[in-house]
């Protein structure tokens, strides 16, 4: 070899490794950026080609009745999401989804333009439509699990109970005054996808932040009450062809509602689809005159100040009555003479009143007013209360102190008037009236419990006592105006209303749209329970006495023949009739709160597991899927039949009722859309 030939050599090696040595520089200086420079970066994108993370709502908590009844459940449900970069075929997919959820193909088009991996489709859709997405296995498109707010008794105590929306955030009622017990902290949903951006083993994180779990809340509300009243009031209104109506049942001595009722009805499982304002709570968003039932708060008023005896006599001038430029007229142009003050108040008499309210003094009337709780919120624990409208004294002319004095030119909400009510029913102390009980966690421990609160005394017991004898005149007497609310072997105290709606085309109040109320309490001597029953514009029978009475008659017998010993035991299986030596004792306080541990801890599609327990016993399939409720039924080698689709909402036999040799469960389900 020439000396040429091996100095070529040795050039061409020196530059081969030194090829070789720069591109072994180079390439640990990119390991090395891509390893520890840009490590982090390019894994955070690995990550989000191959996992997908979501913040989602956790489940809220129960509902309960007094009586450990559900009235709101979180049930798991289906949500249909995309991740439209794996969407290969956009046009096909959206077809064939939008024919499932039948919803519109172009809304679905649109999402899957976004420059974004994630999209919602349809939020917490049937397990039909899911099971259809899931077999349809279109790339691009999965499921994930949403709790879904789900009300089982449909319309029950709608209006108290509310709604959520879409975020899971309460929006009416107790979901939204207890909206942050009733949420627990978000939690992070975090799956592996595949090539086709299928989800592939997810997995539940706790968002960040501090761990905070979601509580049950335990009513003041018996749902079996909740529904007597209901079922009442919707016929009366029916009946009587009323535009709307209102009642509320009330435990005069602790403030404890154990009914609320709007009239016409409102679903929270369909709010999305319910008309704007048919969620409203009226008993406590609207005020109204409320006639002559303020008569007693004037006459009470009355007896305490010392202005007035048992034994009075007021002329009422025969049906018409001047003061200032105005006549008052009785109603139904009814013509009374000489009255004792009792019967001012039996027979409802407006020119008595006027005269009652005349020697009081507008300042004293004005006092015991607010002392009642008029003219102010009563603080009940639901949102949108308002105060009612009270005048200041000060701009009362004589005109309107008259009027006020039956119940014409003061606006109040039925709960203010109830409340009103219950201090006389309880030896003249106001009490605040409240819809929960206590909040308890999923364990059944007690986190919270209300007790019943005091507000002020606004009259002595014996003028209390004193009043409830002429109102009991009012219902037992004959001629009373509220006699058809008489109840046989019980004392009722009660007072009849009648109220004009005004016309502000006219500036007049109106006497073909009229709003009929009564309101009473029993047992009169020793009184467990307040009832107020009002219907808006009634077609026929356009008096209280006549068209609310009845109403408030067929409520109270019903709760005495079902409940007449402890209305938070199991009503009695045997109805008898309620006898004059019984000892009515119908509403009781305890220390307990109604849901057991075992209860409390039971949501969502899983069945209250103390229920299922005993093997001797019917399981509780109330909120489980179908498929979920014949897995439990097989484990227990019961037969089932189904009827609807969605989640269980009834069944029967119920739930712990002992298993013969029949084996055999009839199960309902809905959606509730």
């Amino acid at each position: 070899m020439t000396i040429e030939a091996k100095k070529w050599l040795k050039l061409r090696l020196a530059s081969l490794i030194l090829f070789f040595l720069v591109l072994f520089i180079a390439l640990v200086t990119r390991a090395f950026q891509i390893q520890v420079l840009k490590g982090q970066d390019l894994k955070t994108r690995a990550d989000r080609q191959h996992t997908m993370t979501l913040q989602t709502e956790s489940e809220r908590g129960v509902i309960f009745d007094r009586n450990g009844e559900k009235l709101a459940v979180s049930v798991m449900a289906d949500s249909v999401c995309a991740d439209p970069s794996k969407v290969v075929d956009p046009q096909t997919t959206a077809g064939k989804i939008a024919a499932i959820l039948r919803i519109d193909r172009g809304t679905i088009l649109k999402k899957f333009s976004a420059s974004r991996n994630f999209c919602w489709i349809a939020r917490r859709i049937t397990p039909d439509q899911a099971a259809l997405v899931e077999k349809a296995d279109l790339g691009g498109i999965f499921l994930i699990k949403e709790p879904k707010r789900f009300y089982p008794n449909g319309e029950l105590a709608g209006h108290l109970i509310g709604f959520v929306g879409l975020d899971a955030k309460g929006l009416e009622g107790v979901e939204l005054r207890y909206d942050e017990d009733l949420r627990g902290a978000p939690e992070k949903l975090t799956w592996a996808r595949d090539a086709k951006g299928k989800r592939l083993y997810p997995r539940v994180e706790p968002a960040g932040g501090p761990r905070r779990e979601s509580t049950n809340l335990i009513l003041t509300i018996d749902n079996r009450i909740q529904h007597l009243v209901e079922s009442q009031l919707k016929e009366a209104v029916q009946t009587k062809g009323a535009k709307g109506g209102i009642a509320i049942v009330m435990d005069p001595k602790t403030g404890e509602i154990l009914a609320l009722a709007n009239e016409m009805g409102f679903d929270p499982n369909v709010f999305s689809k319910s008309v704007a304002g048919v969620g409203k709570n009226k008993v406590i968003t609207d005020c109204f005159d409320p006639g002559s039932t303020f008569k007693p708060f004037l006459a009470a008023a009355a007896l305490e100040e010392g202005v007035v005896r048992e034994t009075d006599q007021f002329y009422c001038e025969n049906g018409k009555y001047r003061v200032a430029d105005r006549i008052i007229h009785e109603a139904q142009r009814k013509r009374h003479g000489y009255l004792a003050f009792p019967d001012i108040i039996k027979y409802s008499s407006n020119i008595g009143s006027v005269k009652i309210s005349e020697r009081l003094g507008k300042e004293k009337f004005y006092h015991y007013i607010k002392k009642f709780g008029f003219g102010a919120k009563t603080g009940i624990d639901l949102p949108g209360e308002i105060a009612g409208l009270l005048r200041p004294v000060n701009n009362w002319t004589r005109v309107d102190a008259a009027t006020v004095a039956f119940g014409q030119g003061i606006s109040v909400t039925a709960m203010q008037l109830v409340t009103a009510l219950s201090a006389i029913a309880n030896q003249g102390v106001l009490m605040k009236p409240y819809i929960v009980r206590g909040l308890v966690d999923k364990r059944g421990q007690v986190i919270k419990k209300y007790a019943p609160t005091p507000v002020r005394q606004v009259v002595s017991p014996r003028t209390a006592r004193r009043l409830t004898a002429i109102m009991t005149s009012v219902v037992g007497d004959p001629d009373g105006t509220g006699k058809k609310a008489r109840i046989e072997s019980v004392n009722v105290a009660g007072k009849t209303g009648t109220s004009q709606k005004y016309d502000s085309a006219r500036r007049v109040y109106s006497s073909e749209r009229v709003r009929t109320s009564f309101m009473g309490f029993f047992p009169a001597e020793d009184p467990q329970v307040a009832i107020l029953v009002m219907l808006d514009e009634p077609q026929r029978d356009k008096w209280g006495g006549v068209a609310s009475a009845p109403v408030f008659k067929n409520i109270a017998e019903k709760i005495l023949t079902c409940f007449k010993t402890n209305i938070r035991e199991n009503p009695t299986p045997e109805v008898e009739k309620i006898g004059p030596d019984v000892k009515i004792r119908l509403v009781s306080a305890g220390p307990d709160l109604a849901p057991r541990p075992a209860e409390a801890s039971a949501a969502g599609t899983e069945a209250s597991e103390a229920a299922s327990a005993d093997e001797t016993s019917m399981p509780d399939f109330r909120g489980m899927t179908i498929r979920d409720a014949m897995r439990k039924a097989k484990e227990r080698g019961i037969e089932i039949s189904v009827s609807g689709t969605g989640w269980a909402v009834s069944q029967v036999p119920a739930p712990g009722v002992a298993l013969g040799e029949t084996r055999y469960c009839r199960v309902s389900f809905s959606t509730g859309n």
